[in-house]
């Protein structure tokens, strides 16, 4: 398996450290005052504190949902989407896109939600009904 990894800012490392950690339950890697890494799903995130945090533009369409662009998040199996809804359900995390089904009824149909961190940044969880449709249209 090869991990991917991204590194975005964050407000702070306290709020960071609360929704990555006690919210998703994300194990903590490495830190220092002023970045702290995750494994979100199996891949790493590096969350870095910056003063220049960036507004959302909510140019994208997908399906004749607006959402916004850029945005990161994972593709997980089925029972892992439904805990982590429930998790930010249970925190009172509100969906910036609800949980819906994405291309119901057609090739890469999909269960898709969005939330912001407490940072402001979007993050997008995903799932697929057949994981083999991922990349196949």
């Amino acid at each position: 398996m090869h991990v991917f990894h991204h590194a975005f800012k964050v407000k702070d490392i306290a709020s960071t450290y609360q929704f990555y950690h006690e919210v998703l339950q994300c194990k903590i890697g490495r830190q220092s005052e002023s970045w702290i890494d995750f494994d979100f799903f199996g891949h790493q995130l590096s969350a870095h504190v910056s003063e220049n945090m960036p507004p959302l533009d909510y140019c994208g369409t997908v399906d004749q949902v607006q959402v916004p662009i850029p945005h990161f998040g994972c593709v997980l199996d089925q029972n892992t989407f439904k805990k982590v809804q429930k998790a930010l359900e249970i925190h009172d995390i509100k969906f910036i896109v609800p949980p819906q089904t994405r291309y119901k009824g057609k090739p890469g149909e999909q269960q898709t939600m969005f939330v912001l961190d407490y940072s402001n940044n979007p993050i997008e969880f995903k799932c697929f009904k057949n994981d083999a449709e991922l990349f196949n249209p």
